[in-house]
């Protein structure tokens, strides 16, 4: 009989994900162990392996759907000798795939009970319609008369969603009192955005977020404002550092970059300084037994952080092997959600792009970050004589709830001790 395929939990705290896309379509035949669907979390894109083989009968959730829950039926998988006819109508997955489209703006929903009573304004009375540029444009190629729409914009102006809105209910879209519309975008909305790159004939091109840019925005947003970041700079020498690369990828089969050895030099130090491996909750400060460092890796959908486990424990070389590895499958979305969620410190690495000094936001739940520089020859003085020597800033944020200022200095000089005296990092 035909079997379901249900919207898989890729992690144990996924509800809920978004289709991105189907490898398969109707029709294909499917094997055990291939990819028919990639499903966006809100940490990653990842890809769907089909569990049985056979023919895939009908596909019940188009791409681009969001808000899915799991073990929702999003296609039907026929067995050898069915057909289509033999898949029963009337799906169960068909409600959820309605409720899964786009919300309508609050604006509308907000103001849809006042739809009876709309106030006379906006060129009603035969005066000015104030509407954006782009909003006309809208209103012309979709046949709504501006004069019928109440504007949900600054001041009652007419915008795109409020004619996009009209154009949807094919009539006028509702809105509060010209006296307060309390649903109306603020300065730095999207809609005003479009508004004013139109109006000023800016070209530009919309491209939409997916879930991993929306939770990187919420996330990063929610560590600026909640957590009291503080910062610490040290300039490492890294003469040493240097000649130990070089004399490790000299040996057949090694090749080892400068953001290995320094996983290494954060993961020794972090078992130096334990107290610097935390967490903040509000009933309790959390201390990490294992040395775990998250790597932030540069993807097309954001930046995304796998795990070094217990770095510590690893050799230079066996850390080099495993982060090429990770850093590949984070950039073609088929990281584990175990690979790249957790990890209790991180590194993030500007210098390959030659800069020389930033400072990083934190990756809650996490207290520290580190932001590695680019290595540059610079005058350094030595014995008292001014000498020419290889130099690295990092700078550590820190949150200064669970990680004191002291504990944040004493990491950095562990770091940077490590760092200079190279080869400690492989004893």
């Amino acid at each position: 009989m035909p079997v379901d395929i249900l919207m898989p939990a890729l992690s144990p705290t996924m509800t809920e994900g978004n289709l991105a896309r189907w490898l398969k379509q109707e029709g294909d035949e499917v094997k055990a162990g291939q990819v028919i669907a990639e499903i966006e979390t809100d940490k990653a894109t990842m890809e769907v392996e089909a569990v049985d083989e056979g023919k895939l009968g009908k596909i019940l959730i188009a791409a681009g759907t969001q808000g899915i829950k799991v073990n929702t039926p999003i296609a039907v998988l026929l067995e050898d000798g069915e057909s289509a006819a033999d898949i029963k109508g009337g799906s169960a997955a068909k409600p959820q795939a309605a409720a899964a489209k786009p919300e309508a703006p609050k604006a509308q929903m907000q103001a849809a009970p006042q739809q009876v009573a709309t106030p006379s304004r906006n060129g009603s009375d035969g005066g000015r319609v104030f509407a954006s540029p782009l909003a006309r444009r809208v209103a012309e190629q979709s046949g709504v008369d501006l004069k019928s729409i109440a504007g949900t914009g600054p001041n009652g102006r007419i915008v795109r969603a409020d004619v996009e809105g009209a154009a949807k209910t094919g009539g006028q879209r509702a809105a509060g009192p010209a006296s307060a519309p309390a649903a109306s975008p603020g300065p730095t909305s999207s809609i005003d955005a479009r508004d004013l790159a139109d109006k000023l004939g800016m070209p530009y091109e919309a491209i939409p977020n997916n879930g991993v840019r929306k939770v990187i925005a919420r996330r990063l947003l929610e560590a600026k404002q909640t957590i009291p970041h503080f910062y610490l700079t040290v300039d490492c020498v890294i003469d040493e550092l240097l000649a130990l690369r070089k004399k490790l990828n000299s040996v057949e089969g090694v090749k080892v970059s400068v953001n290995d050895l320094i996983i290494r030099g954060v993961a020794l130090a972090l078992r130096q300084v334990p107290a610097a491996n935390a967490s903040w909750m509000d009933e309790a400060i959390i201390k990490y037994k294992n040395c775990d460092v998250s790597v932030a890796v540069a993807t097309d959908n954001g930046l995304i952080t796998p795990i070094i486990k217990n770095a510590d424990t690893k050799t230079v070389a066996q850390i080099s092997t495993e982060m090429k590895d990770l850093a590949v499958r984070a950039r073609d979305n088929k990281l584990r959600p175990e690979e790249f969620q957790g990890g209790g410190f991180t590194i993030s690495n500007l210098g390959m792009f030659g800069v020389k000094e930033f400072s990083a936001i934190i990756n809650p739940p996490q207290s520290c970050i580190l932001a590695v520089g680019a290595g540059e020859q610079r005058p350094v003085v030595r014995d008292g004589q001014i000498v020419v020597a290889n130099v690295m800033t990092c700078t550590l944020s820190v949150d200064h709830r669970s990680v004191d200022g002291s504990v944040g200095a004493e990491f950095l000089a562990a770091f940077k001790k490590l760092i200079e005296q190279a080869y400690s990092l492989v004893v």
